[in-house]
């Protein structure tokens, strides 16, 4: 417990702010330290009432997860007590830190799920409108769950349903203003690589497993992790063993989230599972307190929830509750929802992953990653034998196999809804691969048979992970460095066949001054997506148009009744609208144009446009200029601009983007990356934007950034011990 006591205090002292943010975030109270300008947030997060939830969690933990906590909290006040001055962000906001409780590290937990989960359960409403307005045909069409570009670790691509048929819907007659008051085609989202080979085929005579991860999240000053080792020495050898890990923690948990133990190296990323459903409430038409439960009619549990306001009055609002969890959504046609989370069923969250540190092997970390109460993850574990595992952490709901989990459904019907935790036997698990190599981004991991057990919560598109098994299988041996150089491979493999249909676009279109410019740009394209690279930054700019054009006339309908409406994520949307480039079919051609080429001709026309609107040759209009970091602290977007210059990280062009390994928008990417064999911890790589420390006056504030935005790794190892803080319990 000393250990946990220590962790409590340095997290406090370095980062107390943003453990403070991220309990406020989930609990909903940010409006204390930012005033009104954060009460739409507030109001947002506390139909949840998640602090409240958390207290109950508190409760049912066990024992020593409560005195974890206890420990925890003592060691966190007593480092905040210890400063002299309070953390700066609270000199600037002209507040005052309030102390940690047992109930914070839940919250912060909490927070994880939010940013990790929400926007599953965001896009089955935006789905549901979809369903309610779109011939059946053209919404299979547009919301299937794979296709080719699919790379699970288990069976086939996915088959894309057919094109809907002009019986169905045709614009051959409807006359579509291209684009109009459309935002463009965002396909970011919060995600991670990570990867294994087993030892057989790792350089290293000792054949111990190598394992990597870099979890994508967004990105911002300090960063979200702290990097940490921690090691305790046994007070009787014959009782109990020394312990040494490494990795990162996350300042408000005690626990490490990613690391290595000398025996095995964990790693996570995001699995797009399903595991929040909308349930459709019905109310009594005659008493507005009463719902129809599984049982029959049920009263409507009622809290009132008071938010404090930093110089206003108090806001209170009432969270209404049913037998499923709060309502807190409207359906597409008014109807009340109750959202069911994994989050707030009992066992949904608990502290199990601290155990992951105690493991010896690949199995045992498996057993205990599918019994942790956490966002549910693609977990790849290795071990110091070689052996190297697949399975999610996290816990996963039994649902009854008669409603479609994508959409919102009446729970009250028997037989509908959750049915329980999936027992961890029948969690899908893949150990030792006949090919020694496993890998994850996000996409879909499992064969078709096995998708319902996760469900579909918006997989990505699995270019990324398909250029990642295939480098994995470009080689036979591999070392750290093999790794770490997938990592960061920006090569835009996916962007080839958008690449060769802009040239024939440009051939199509006739010779301009414009066109044969670009076309001397894009022959000489090395096909990266290089920070000095104007082809690709063309590319990508043709692509966004062609999608977001085609996915506007596709949803003319559901726009037209409903203007406000924004499409749902719909990350899987090449295949969509790749098959309709390969098939041209004349009904889902807006009569706006004359063919497809004249569509395609005025697509490439906008993009042009777009990148002519800033000053200078379009040969001037780089990728890195528009991928220029902006790692921003929470605090700076307030604050003149040479006070914020100190604050945040320089605006370095990044190469990299979504579809490939090395994810990286300006604000998004790799918040850390590492490379390690259990065992062999001093020859593995760790890399993470901004510094360990939360102060911007201390030299270790951004140490390490400049590493990360040059691709130079840094030892997965603490370095030479330059200052020590001694704690005497």
């Amino acid at each position: 417990m000393d250990v946990t006591r220590a962790l409590g205090f340095v997290h406090a002292q370095e980062r107390f702010f943003e453990m403070d943010l991220m309990r406020r975030q989930a609990a909903g109270e940010l409006a204390a330290i930012f005033g009104e300008g954060a009460l739409t947030l507030d109001m947002e997060s506390r139909q949840y009432r998640m602090r409240a939830r958390a207290r109950q969690i508190l409760e049912q933990l066990p024992e020593d997860q409560r005195q974890l906590l206890t420990v925890y909290r003592t060691g966190v006040n007593a480092g905040l007590q210890a400063l002299t001055v309070r953390p700066y962000p609270y000199l600037l906001t002209r507040t005052q830190p309030v102390e940690w409780l047992e109930e914070d590290t839940l919250l912060v937990i909490f927070s994880m799920f939010v940013t990790l989960n929400e926007s599953s359960s965001r896009r089955e409403l935006g789905l549901s409108l979809l369903r309610a307005e779109l011939p059946d045909t053209l919404f299979r069409f547009l919301t299937a769950s794979g296709g080719p570009w699919d790379a699970p670790l288990a069976g086939e691509p996915l088959e894309w349903p057919p094109l809907p048929p002009a019986s169905d819907f045709d614009l051959s007659t409807r006359d579509i203003p291209l684009l109009a008051g459309v935002p463009m085609f965002e396909e970011s989202m919060p995600g991670s690589n990570n990867f294994a080979v087993t030892g057989a085929l790792a350089a290293f005579t000792d054949g111990a497993a190598l394992v990597a991860n870099d979890m994508h999240l967004t990105l911002r000053v300090p960063n979200l992790w702290f990097r940490t080792r921690l090691i305790t020495l046994p007070k009787n050898q014959r009782l109990a063993r020394q312990t040494d890990i490494t990795g990162i923690t996350l300042p408000g948990v005690p626990a490490m989230i990613i690391g290595s133990n000398r025996h095995i190296a964990w790693s996570f990323t995001n699995s797009y599972g399903d595991f929040s459903d909308w349930v459709r409430v019905t109310f009594d038409p005659d008493d507005r307190s009463r719902y129809l439960g599984v049982s029959g009619w049920q009263s409507v549990q009622t809290f009132p929830e008071t938010i404090h306001v930093r110089n206003a009055p108090a806001k209170v609002i009432t969270v209404r509750e049913t037998e499923w969890g709060p309502i807190a959504a409207r359906d597409h046609d008014g109807a009340p929802l109750a959202i069911a989370w994994t989050a707030f069923q009992p066992g949904g969250v608990n502290l199990n992953l601290v155990e992951l540190e105690h493991a010896q092997t690949a199995d045992e970390a498996a057993v205990i990653a599918q019994q942790t109460g956490m966002p549910a993850q693609n977990f790849i574990v290795g071990d110091k034998q070689g052996n190297i595992l697949w399975t999610i952490a996290g816990r996963i709901p039994l649902r009854s196999d008669n409603f479609d989990p994508r959409l919102p459904a009446d729970w009250s019907v028997p037989g509908v809804g959750w049915l329980g935790w999936l027992n961890p036997t029948e969690y899908p698990l893949i150990r030792n691969p006949d090919s020694g190599r496993l890998w994850t981004a996000n996409t879909r991991t499992v064969n078709a048979d096995t998708l319902p057990i996760i469900g579909d919560g918006g997989y990505d598109l699995g270019a990324r992970s398909k250029q990642i098994r295939d480098n994995l299988f470009a080689l036979e041996r591999f070392t750290a460095d093999d790794l770490f150089a997938i990592q960061r491979d920006h090569r835009a493999l996916f962007f080839m066949h958008w690449h060769a249909l802009l040239l024939d676009t440009l051939n199509y279109s006739g010779q301009t001054r414009i066109s044969r410019q670009l076309e001397q740009v894009l022959k000489h394209w090395d096909g990266r997506a290089a920070a000095d690279s104007v082809a690709y930054r063309i590319v990508r700019g043709f692509r966004h148009e062609v999608i977001r054009a085609i996915l506007t006339a596709l949803t003319v309908d559901v726009r037209q009744a409903h203007p406000a409406y924004q499409l749902p994520r719909l990350n899987q949307a090449e295949h969509a609208v790749w098959r309709i480039l390969e098939k041209r079919p004349a009904h889902l051609l807006p009569a706006n144009y004359n063919n497809w080429d004249d569509f395609l001709s005025h697509c490439v026309t906008q993009a042009i446009e777009a990148l002519q609107q800033q000053p200078g040759d379009i040969t001037a209009r780089t990728w890195g200029e528009d991928n220029a970091a902006h790692i921003r602290h929470p605090l700076s977007r307030h604050l003149p601009k040479w006070l914020a210059h100190y604050l945040d990280m320089p605006a370095d062009p990044l190469p990299g983007d979504v579809h490939m390994p090395r994810i990286q928008t300006p604000d998004f990417g790799a918040s850390q990356r590492s490379v390690v064999a259990p065992g062999r911890e001093e020859e593995g790589y760790f890399d993470m934007p901004g510094g360990q420390s939360g102060h911007p006056l201390s030299p270790y504030y951004g140490s390490g950034h400049t590493d990360w935005v040059a691709d130079r790794p840094t030892p997965f190892m603490p370095g030479r011990t330059e200052h020590a803080l001694t704690l005497i319990p």
